[in-house]
């Protein structure tokens, strides 16, 4: 971006309108406390739930490894793992009749993608809506990854299911045969899978 000058890193490969920028400086200036800029990341990055926000950004909210953009109007800190799913987003800001909006376009939020140096998180969303997912759809349901632990030197990634595989009949079978086999044969240092779903509810359920 031309009107980027980066501390020690690459530019970020989005653009961030002026008069996004303009708005982003003026709501900045209204805030008291330690507001040093805003944050921008991908919530849930790599699947269809993915959300791109823009957030001000407190001393407490600031992390080492945050790539950092010094634009003319503020400090804009960019989540180090948003950073794929951030290529090619836009920000904008247009007047209208209600006073303006802001928004953001991230075309490559949702995208699933995976490298070398891809986080344990990606790699299992990776193979969560590209492999067990479109399995699980045939049955009207769905797995989310929610977090990955660390327990007593095992990796867990901790999972919930949704519409026809919560309450259902089949889910420990679908659990232990389908989606922590195909994980921890592609993620080798992931160690076990924990289901975290209220079962009881079974109005969805594919097996009663």
């Amino acid at each position: 971006m031309s009107d980027a000058v980066p501390e020690t890193r690459e530019p970020v490969n989005l653009t961030i309108t002026e008069s996004a920028r303009q708005y982003l400086a003026e709501l900045l200036s209204s805030q008291e406390g330690d507001v040093t800029g805003i944050r921008l990341f991908v919530n849930q990055p790599g699947t269809p739930k993915a959300e791109t926000c823009i957030a001000y950004c407190r001393a407490d909210d600031e992390d080492d490894t945050d790539h950092l953009v010094e634009y003319d109007e503020f400090t804009a800190r960019f989540e180090q793992r948003s950073l794929p799913f951030l290529e090619d987003a836009f920000v904008d800001y247009a007047k209208d009749r209600m006073g303006g909006q802001l928004t953001i376009k991230a075309p490559n939020a949702k995208l699933p993608q995976v490298n070398d140096n891809s986080s344990i998180e990606d790699r299992i969303n990776y193979v969560l809506y590209n492999e067990v997912n479109p399995s699980l759809a045939s049955h009207g349901g769905e797995v989310s990854l929610m977090e990955v632990v660390e327990e007593e030197q095992q990796c867990i990634a901790i999972l919930q299911f949704g519409g026809g595989c919560q309450g259902c009949g089949m889910v420990d079978m679908t659990l232990k045969d389908g989606v922590e086999k195909s994980l921890i044969e592609q993620i080798p240092q992931l160690t076990a899978v924990r289901d975290i779903t209220d079962h009881t509810d079974r109005s969805q359920a594919y097996f009663k």
